[in-house]
């Protein structure tokens, strides 16, 4: 995760995986958003480590992106394949239900 080129690959693969599952559908203006938080926290995290740590810094930078939204609710990063380019989503849940945007359960 050293080169700018695999930041903007990184950010690019995790946005599309995050605005296809999210809650309500994200308008193109959210996605840029999404976009420029997840390179943010990425550019952030270059060179410091595994990319676990990064898979933790972008799940965070997704966390604050909904609750200074308020009004939307996607999935997680499980995890980040480095060799293949490819990102593993999960969503999160509570009580085994699937969390949702507006409100909770």
């Amino acid at each position: 995760m050293d080169a700018v080129h695999d930041v903007g690959r990184w950010a690019d693969a995790v946005t599309r995986a995050y605005a296809t599952d999210a809650k309500p559908p994200l308008t193109q203006d959210l996605v840029r958003q999404v976009h420029a938080t997840l390179l943010e926290a990425l550019k952030s995290a270059a060179g410091q480590g595994p990319l676990d740590n990064v898979v933790d810094r972008l799940n965070a930078a997704l966390d604050s992106f909904e609750v200074e939204l308020g009004a939307v609710a996607g999935p997680r990063i499980a995890s980040l394949d480095e060799t293949a380019g490819s990102v593993v989503m999960e969503h999160r849940s509570e009580a085994g239900q699937p969390l949702r945007a507006f409100g909770g359960q």
